[in-house]
């Protein structure tokens, strides 16, 4: 069965080949080809999935090595899979959302010139990410890793007659490339410090590794998990990259891209176990970009920005949880899982209210919408309620486990960390209940355009429908299934080693206490949003609604610490090189100019002076030995 996992990445890899380089006698059926090349790497996926079940829980894993890469002296660098349950359960989220996600692009790019390129462009992403789940050394997933990023450059950027989209795309790539810095020192430290770079040997070696060094590494995994996650400091790119296609928004920044970075600090678990101070860096920035994008989400009118929000808080969620070490890494998968089902048909419902609404994106030009598309309401009601944690559905069991593994913490950190998570249940509720009334209830606020086209909506093809229908499904039942007999944990338990938290307070209790929060953030957005007229013109709202609505000043940070400081350093940068540098070297090639022309003017040519010169230098001579036979 290992001789199968390489199939898995060749799949659509060789479906984006074939779609770039066939040319346009393929526009007319490339659309179906990319579609059934994610099909095909999913039916792989499941067969594997179907094989390793059969196995023994501690003998799941296979590998499958291809070739030596680079092997130069004690420098071993492979092309190898490993497939285990981490990067199982990876594999078939990427080709099961991504194979909806390519049908549901079908129906949503119909109308658009470009679509064969876009669905390469979806076929590269996967292959792509598929790569960067089952390599068996970071040096290959650093590969993985970046084909990710140039893939997402091309998707959010596909667009690219809209400045905004080209813009959006640039500032996503650049971002990302600060993360993917800290990914390649890490690198570099492992192979001095272990001397490969293949997961097993590393992993391994920790115990005997001083925490200086493995603090460091782990420093650096993390800095490259803000840049794929959009986690704080790095997480500006996630709201403008909504430019991009809506299909690109539910498949990068819903249920793969995104969640890279909680994979590859999932994968590094034994690195950050034996970093304390690290482990402690990575619970504070998932805290704060918790709060971060749930407090954004709360402002957006833009339909699409605020699921973006939405998509920050939740994998803060996720981060917080890996940050706890074993007893947080299963809950913050389990999380990722249910949430690239939920966010998932979220992003596919808000497309399928742009595709009925001529790609208005103001929720306050909505209302009402449920009466014309009933079937993009119930499916997106059923995600709201699952991202919501509403009891019993996939949110609720996954998001509920987070909070409790945060109170388990300990101490007064875990209190602090229980209240966050409690407040960014809040604000969950808050935020996408405000989504929910402002684009399907209420009156209707749509107005014709300036050339007089009024909105007509209705309900999208089903060739859209379809996949908002199934992930509907996985948002309800996904987390209960998950939660029956602590599958899930023991699913991922060989891989994970996961441990008991013990929390002050019991089960009933915290998920009491998110019952609570959760119903008084719904009962605030209906006492904002839902018991009266929503006005077309936003008002101009709280200090902190303005300040959300400028993504809390993010740009504006960047733009004074990053841009302008990047300018005062290359200007000091210059400066020094014009004075210090370039003075030492022209000023020492200046001395040396003026001796020599100094010395120069010995040499006249003259004989009658080279006489003199030498009878004068006779006479020293003679003086001195006379003065020395005198001493």
């Amino acid at each position: 069965m290992e001789n199968l996992i390489a199939l898995l990445v060749a799949a659509p890899l060789l479906g984006a080949a074939v779609l770039l380089l066939g040319g346009r006698r393929l526009d007319g059926a490339g659309h179906l080809l990319g579609t059934v090349m994610a099909a095909a790497s999913f039916g792989l996926a499941v067969v594997l999935f179907t094989d390793m079940l059969g196995r023994p829980g501690d003998d799941r894993a296979l590998h499958q090595h291809l070739f030596s890469w680079i092997p130069v002296g004690g420098f071993q660098a492979d092309i190898a899979f490993q497939l285990d349950q981490l990067s199982m359960t990876f594999v078939l989220l990427i080709t099961g959302v991504g194979t909806l996600i390519h049908v549901y692009s079908i129906g949503y790019m119909e109308h658009d010139e470009r679509r064969r390129r876009f669905f390469a462009y979806l076929n590269l992403f996967l292959a792509a990410m598929l790569l960067l789940v089952l390599a068996d050394n970071y040096l290959l997933l650093y590969v993985g890793w970046e084909g990710v990023g140039v893939a997402s450059y091309l998707l959010i950027g596909f667009w690219q007659h809209k400045p905004s989209a080209a813009t959006a795309a640039k500032k996503a790539f650049l971002v990302n490339r600060v993360g993917d810095v800290g990914l390649s020192i890490a690198i570099m430290l492992m192979f001095t410090t272990f001397g490969t770079f293949a997961f097993g040997p590393v992993l391994a070696a920790t115990g005997e590794t001083g925490e200086g060094k493995l603090t460091a590494i782990a420093l650096m995994l993390l800095l490259a998990a803000c840049g794929k996650s959009a986690q704080v400091p790095l997480q500006s790119w996630l709201g403008d990259a909504m430019e991009g296609p809506t299909p690109v928004s539910a498949l990068i920044h819903a249920a793969t891209m995104v969640t890279a970075g909680v994979y590859l600090i999932t994968r590094s678990g034994a690195i950050f176990n034996a970093a304390p101070d690290a482990q402690t860096v990575v619970v504070v920035v998932g805290a704060v970009t918790l709060l971060f994008g749930a407090i954004v989400g709360c402002a957006k009118d833009d339909i699409k920005k605020a699921l973006a929000g939405s998509t920050m808080s939740q994998i803060g969620y996720m981060v917080l949880a890996a940050g706890l070490g074993p007893i947080g890494y299963v809950f913050a998968i389990m999380h990722l899982v249910t949430h690239g089902f939920f966010k998932a048909g979220l992003f596919l419902g808000a497309g399928s209210v742009m595709h009925g609404m001529n790609d208005e994106v103001d929720m306050r030009k909505y209302g009402g919408l449920r009466k014309y598309m009933p079937v993009t309401f119930v499916t997106f009601g059923l995600g709201y309620l699952a991202i919501i944690g509403f009891p019993g559905l996939s949110g609720f069991w996954s998001k509920d486990k987070i909070i409790e593994a945060a109170f388990a913490k300990g101490g007064a950190e875990g209190w602090i960390l229980g209240a966050v998570t409690l407040l960014g249940a809040a604000l969950t509720a808050y935020y996408m209940t405000r989504v929910m009334l402002m684009t399907f209830f209420g009156e209707k606020r749509w107005q014709p355009d300036a050339e007089g086209n009024e909105p007509h909506p209705h309900e999208s093809p089903k060739s859209m429908t379809i996949p908002m229908i199934v992930l509907a499904f996985g948002s309800v039942f996904a987390g209960g299934l998950f939660s029956l007999g602590d599958s899930f944990i023991k699913w991922l338990e060989p891989v994970t080693a996961f441990e008991h938290g013990h929390s002050p307070l019991s089960a009933a209790v915290v998920t009491s206490a998110t019952v609570v929060v959760l119903l008084t953030g719904v009962g605030l957005a209906w006492l904002h949003y839902g018991r009266k007229p929503v006005p077309v013109v936003a008002p101009r709202g709280s200090v902190l609604t303005r300040a959300a609505r400028r993504d809390l000043g993010q740009d504006d940070f960047n733009h004074v610490v990053l841009v302008r400081g990047g300018e005062h350093l290359t200007r000091s940068l210059v400066y020094v090189d014009h004075t210090l540098v370039d003075g030492v070297v022209n000023g020492t090639a200046a001395s040396v100019g003026g001796i020599s022309g100094r010395l120069r003017r010995i040499q006249t040519g003259y004989a009658r002076t080279y006489a003199v010169s030498m009878f004068g230098g006779t006479a020293v001579l003679i003086a001195a030995t006379l003065l020395m036979r005198a001493v």
